[in-house]
Parts: C-alpha cells; sequence; structure tokens
C-alpha cells in the first residue's frame, strides 16, 4: 500500500527554527524529524512514499539523497489545509487504498501496519488523551466513526486523532464535496466526516506510542520519547 506524507506546511509555531527549513526537517537527536517516519513505515513493510511538498520544497531531495530513502515528491502549489494536500496525491495512489499521515507525527512499525487494512472501509488511528479538548474529539459507536468534534469546549469524550489515516479512493469524491472553512482551508477531516455518514470509517486505538511534533516547546520531550523507543 502506498504511503502519502504530508510535509508542506510552514509550520509557524517552530518558529524560528523553521525560518530556513520545513518542520519536518528540524533535527530531532541529530537527524530530521521526517528521517524516523520513514524508518518506522520501512520497518512497517511500506516501500512506496509519496511526500506532499510546498514551503521549502527544495530542502527534500537534498533529504531523501542524504539519508538514501527513495520518494516521490508531489508539490502543493498552495497550501490550502489537509484536504487540499490529501488531493495533490490522487495521480500518485492511482485508485488503490492507500495510508496518510502528518510528517510531523511518529506511530510505531506495528501501528503503522495495523491501519493498513485491504478493505473497502476507510480507517482512522485515534488515542486516549488527558487533554481532549486540545484535539479533534472522534465520537464513535461500536468503533464507527460518527463524527469529530474539534477542539471541543464540553468532555465529549478522550479519543482523539493523531492524523494516521488508511483511505479507500472514495477519499477523493468526498474531497470534491467540501468547501473552505472558516480559516480558508479544505479540511480533510471535512471530507472523513462525510463518508463516516455513510457508515464508512472505522476507528483503530494506537497501541504503542503516538510523538506529535507540536511546537518548539515540545522538542525536549520529543527527543526523549524517540529515544526510549529506540531503546
Amino acid at each position: 500500500m502506498k504511503v502519502a506524507i504530508m510535509a508542506a506546511g510552514k509550520g509557524t509555531r517552530m518558529l524560528p527554527l523553521t525560518e530556513r527549513i520545513p518542520k519536518v526537517l528540524v533535527k530531532i537527536n541529530g537527524k530530521p524529524f521526517l528521517y524516523y517516519v520513514l524508518e518506522n513505515l520501512k520497518k512497517a513493510g511500506f516501500n512506496e512514499f509519496g511526500i506532499i511538498i510546498g514551503y521549502k520544497k527544495e530542502q527534500f531531495p537534498k533529504f531523501l539523497k542524504k539519508y538514501g530513502f527513495k520518494a516521490e515528491l508531489i508539490e502543493q502549489i498552495e497550501q490550502k489545509g489537509t484536504g487540499h494536500a490529501v488531493m495533490q496525491a490522487k495521480d500518485f495512489t492511482k485508485n488503490e487504498n492507500f495510508v496518510v499521515l502528518g510528517g510531523d507525527n511518529l506511530w510505531s512499525a506495528s501501528d503503522l501496519k495495523a491501519v493498513a487494512k485491504e478493505d473497502e472501509l476507510n480507517y482512522i488511528a485515534g488515542i486516549e488523551v488527558e487533554n481532549p479538548e486540545k484535539y479533534g474529539v472522534l465520537i464513535t459507536k461500536n468503533n464507527s466513526l460518527i463524527k469529530i468534534k474539534e477542539k471541543p469546549k464540553e468532555f465529549v469524550g478522550n479519543l482523539i486523532n493523531t492524523g494516521l489515516y488508511k483511505f479507500t479512493p472514495e477519499i477523493f469524491s468526498a474531497l470534491e464535496k467540501i468547501k473552505e472553512s472558516e480559516r480558508g482551508e479544505y479540511e480533510l477531516t471535512d471530507a472523513i466526516s462525510l463518508l463516516a455518514k455513510q457508515g464508512k470509517v472505522k476507528v483503530i486505538k494506537v497501541k504503542d506510542y503516538w510523538i506529535d511534533l507540536g511546537s518548539k516547546e515540545d522538542i525536549p520531550e520529543v527527543e526523549e520519547e524517540i529515544k526510549k523507543c529506540a531503546e
């Protein structure tokens, strides 16, 4: 199964580190974060990668060459949101099931493998956290997704979206139906919600770990967590 990795954003919460480099290439324990993402994907058995690039795009060929990875680079000329980013991967996925993830997040090889189910359903990987109000909360029934509640002010559950998905080609027709959000972006979660209404989205719980490179302040903790995972 092919993997589309979203890596086009500027990473404003990582400033000033991202003034000169894309967020996913910020170094963690001496290596770009994307290195760990691709290594875990390879351990999980994936070998066809499409990296959706935009900001500081010229740095990605150098990264791939230096660390010996092979990937198709897919340019998102304008950064119009996660839904728009996935739309750019339509030619790459060639009407097959595929995995999508954010390049600034890390999952274990076994959790990555678990999401890649060869069936006619779509999957979203969730994890239970103590501060769900900071994320998109997954409302489920019998492991099926009912809806995603973004940053809820009142408690609706603690199972949140980690940004790891398996999609069927149906995601593209759903993406064509969504409109720009309030922040002027095409949100991938809006398209997922359309499929959820048709009962076509299942939720899988992350069993090992989910490491989110959110902001500059997260780096020391992220470095420690990645060291632990490598032990």
